[in-house]
């Protein structure tokens, strides 16, 4: 499911050479300083302060800069030439875990004294305040090269807050060249998040909170109907030095379509903060059918993979047979259960570390997509950056905010 359709943590080779690969992004730039647990200053101090001036700013390795624009220069040193890799991405609505889950795929160890998460995850100071950890797309890279794309909050009411001005406009242009209000701008930003992830990774977890909350259904089947043309980063189509350059939107949709690449990410949807009535066995039995039936007409229920013809699905519940068609497979549902504060099994349920330590392995062995042609991670990242414009100019998500405006549901 990577570059080559190879595993998840198969392979680390660099792929072109024998140097070896880059210093593996931990930690958020700016809040980790060698200082910090380090009493009594003197040189410790000098040294750390000398540190701190050398990292960069907070934020700034975001995928996804103020302006809604990629800049992807500053993540592009800790990419190889390797090809065996791996691109897992999450969206979700604030405060649902999504940083937690990503820092559990990456393996980090919160028992390290000294160590900050790769994420940083929702404080008492920051839930106080309604504020989001995550801005734009986070990137982090883990040492068996899988590359983890941390989404920023979607529904989000402190994005909202940060991109709207007195007048109602919004301060930034999701749509190029079109002036929108900040509700419909901020309507947008989440569908060109899902459009974007569902192209440019092999997985994409998509998670909400409870049993009852299907607002990123939603969300995600908008994603379904709105993703076509949109190639996936090995397409020969974004070989051309400018994205101006590619063409109509029109003539690359016929391209994609001629070469079969159509691309969707394998997803995995995932229910958080779960009852213990929510997780018995008839219920867990219910929602699994509820989703099949939702996405019955998607790209998501989709054919059997590719690479080896086995099935892609796995669960926190048994399997069941709520598909007829065996050509379909039944779409990835995992569920986990509120943390308590003693984090024992209660009843039928796992406990809740047992259960992100199930998803992670669950996630890196699945089978997933490949993309259509053999990629680097240095080239993947590039044509990211293509594909993001494509997504940002796309007629159709255009089409699609002029028909929300003119509902009535946004200002002007």
């Amino acid at each position: 499911m990577a570059g080559t359709g190879g595993g998840a943590a198969s392979s680390q080779s660099g792929g072109g050479g024998g140097a070896p690969p880059p210093k593996i992004l931990l930690a958020k730039p700016g809040l980790v300083t060698s200082g910090k647990f380090i009493r009594g200053g003197g040189a410790a101090d000098d040294e750390s302060a000398s540190l701190r001036s050398r990292l960069p700013s907070i934020g700034s390795l975001s995928l996804l800069s103020d302006s809604w624009d990629v800049h992807a220069d500053r993540f592009l040193p800790f990419l190889t030439d390797n090809t065996d890799f791996t691109v897992v991405g999450v969206i979700g609505p604030p405060g649902v875990g999504k940083s937690t889950i990503m820092n559990e795929l990456y393996g980090f160890d919160g028992t390290s004294p000294g160590m900050l998460p790769p994420f940083a995850v929702e404080s008492e100071e920051t839930r106080a305040m309604a504020r989001h950890c995550t801005v734009g797309i986070e990137p982090r890279i883990s040492a068996e090269r899988i590359i983890l794309l941390d989404a920023q909050p979607v529904f989000s009411p402190s994005v909202l807050a940060e991109m709207i001005r007195p007048d109602g406009s919004s301060t930034i242009s999701v749509l190029s060249g079109e002036s929108l209000s900040a509700e419909l701008a901020h309507e947008l930003m989440g569908i060109q998040l899902g459009v974007f992830l569902a192209s440019i990774c092999h997985i994409i977890l998509v998670v909400s909170e409870g049993v009852h909350d299907i607002n990123m259904w939603r969300l995600m089947l908008t994603v379904d109907l709105l993703k076509h043309g949109i190639p996936d980063p090995s397409s020969p189509i974004l070989s051309l030095s400018q994205t101006s350059s590619l063409g109509s939107e029109k003539d690359n949709k016929d391209k994609i379509q001629e070469a079969g690449e159509e691309y969707m990410a394998a997803t995995v949807f995932v229910h958080t903060k779960l009852r213990d009535q929510d997780l018995t066995p008839c219920n867990i039995v219910q929602a699994k059918t509820a989703l099949n039936k939702y996405f019955s007409s998607s790209s998501f229920l989709a054919t059997k993979c590719q690479d080896s013809g086995k099935h892609n699905h796995f669960s926190s519940a048994s399997p069941n047979n709520e598909s007829n068609n065996p050509n379909l497979t039944p779409l990835n549902l995992f569920l986990i259960p509120f943390k308590s504060k003693d984090d024992y099994p209660r009843g039928q349920s796992e406990s809740y570390v047992s259960m992100l330590w199930k998803l992670r392995d669950q996630v890196l062995s699945m089978s997933s997509p490949s993309f259509a042609r053999t990629v680097s991670e240095r080239d993947w990242l590039k044509n990211s950056a293509k594909i993001w414009e494509l997504v940002k100019n796309s007629s159709i998500i255009a089409e699609y905010s002029r028909t929300l405006q003119n509902s009535g549901m946004f200002r002007r």
